[in-house]
C-alpha cells in the first residue's frame, strides 16, 4: 500500500512553453464581427414583424371589404379609417375615450389593490389560504357582466356600477395568478428572506412580490384585459354615466344610427388601445423588470 502512495515530489512539473500564433489564415476581424444586412436586423425586431402582421390583415381587411361591396355590413378598411378620422376630428372618439379610460383606471386600481390584500393575507395563514381560494373558486369563472343587473340595483345608473364590474373582473384574476406566483417561490429563498428578519408586509414586498413577478405580471395582463372587455360591454348595456357616454356608448349608439362605418371606427379605437397597452406598457415593464433579471426570455 505504501509503495502505491505517491507524493507531489515524486513528479516532475513540466512547464509548458508559451507560444504566440501569428498566423491566422485568410480571417479577418470582419469574419467574426460582421454588421447583420438590414433586412437580417429587420426580421429581429419584433416590432417589425408585428407591424407586418397589422399590415397583412390590413390588406386583407381592405380586399374583402372591396369583394363585398356592402358597407352596411362590412366597410372598407378606407371608410372605416375615414369615420375614424371624421370623429377624432369632430372630438367624439377622444370625448368618449378618456370617459371611458377614467372609470378603467379607478376600477383596475381598485382590484389590483383588493387582489394584493387578499393575496397577503392568503400567504399569512392557512385560513387565508383556503379564503383566498374558495373565493376565487366561486367568483373567478362568473362573468363579471353578469353582476351589472345587481350593480344596477345597489349603485344605480352611473360610475359606480361600472367601478364595480370591472372590480370583480381584475380582482380575481390577478389574486389568483399574484398567489400561484407566491407559492412557486421556493423554500431556500423564504428561509433565505427569514434569515435576515423579513417578516408581515416586508416579507410580502422585499421577497415574494420579486421573485414572484413573472407570475404577477402576466395576473396584470389578464386583469387589464378583463377590465378593458368588461367595461366597454357594460357601456353597450347602458354606458351613459354623468351624462357622458363611453366608447362602448359610441359603438351603440351608431349601431342604432346604421352608421357600420362609425361602428367599426369605434371597434378599431377599442382594439388600438389593447395593442397600445399590450405593445407599449407592459413591454416596458417587462423590459425594466423580469426581462432585466433575467426572469424571461426576450
Amino acid at each position: 500500500m505504501a509503495q502505491n502512495t505517491a507524493t507531489a515530489d515524486n513528479f516532475d512539473t513540466v512547464i509548458r512553453a508559451e507560444y504566440e500564433r501569428t498566423d491566422i489564415g485568410d480571417a479577418k476581424l470582419e469574419d467574426v464581427q460582421r454588421k447583420l444586412p438590414l433586412s437580417e436586423t429587420l426580421w429581429n425586431s419584433s416590432a417589425f414583424r408585428k407591424t407586418l402582421i397589422l399590415l397583412a390583415l390590413a390588406i386583407i381587411w381592405q380586399i374583402y371589404g372591396v369583394w363585398l361591396d356592402n358597407p352596411m355590413i362590412f366597410p372598407t378598411l378606407t371608410d372605416t379609417l375615414g369615420a375614424l378620422w371624421a370623429n377624432i376630428v369632430n372630438g367624439t372618439i377622444p370625448t368618449r375615450l378618456i370617459a371611458t379610460l377614467k372609470v378603467l383606471v379607478v376600477g383596475y386600481v381598485i382590484g389590483v389593490i383588493l387582489a394584493t390584500i387578499f393575496t397577503t393575507i392568503a400567504v399569512s395563514s392557512r385560513i387565508g389560504t383556503d379564503l383566498l381560494s374558495t373565493l376565487t373558486a366561486m367568483f373567478n369563472p362568473l362573468p363579471a357582466i353578469a353582476l351589472l343587473p345587481l350593480a344596477l340595483l345597489w349603485f344605480g345608473l352611473g360610475t359606480p356600477s361600472l367601478v364595480f364590474v370591472i372590480v370583480n373582473s381584475v380582482l380575481w384574476a390577478v389574486a389568483l395568478n399574484m398567489h400561484t406566483g407566491f407559492l412557486t417561490v421556493s423554500d431556500t429563498m423564504r428561509m433565505a428572506g427569514q434569515t435576515f428578519g423579513l417578516r408581515g408586509m416586508r416579507y410580502v414586498v422585499q421577497l415574494l412580490i420579486p421573485a414572484a413577478f413573472p407570475a404577477i405580471l402576466a395576473g396584470l395582463k389578464i386583469g387589464w384585459a378583463f377590465a378593458w372587455r368588461t367595461l366597454i360591454a357594460a357601456e353597450l348595456v347602458f354606458g351613459v354615466s354623468s351624462g357622458q357616454g363611453g366608447l362602448g356608448w359610441f359603438i351603440f349608439e351608431n349601431r342604432n344610427l346604421l352608421d357600420t362605418p362609425a361602428v367599426f371606427a369605434g371597434l378599431l379605437t377599442v382594439m388600438s388601445v389593447g395593442l397600445f397597452v399590450e405593445g407599449v406598457i407592459f413591454r416596458f415593464i417587462e423590459n425594466r423588470t423580469v426581462r432585466k433579471w433575467g426572469m424571461q426570455r426576450g
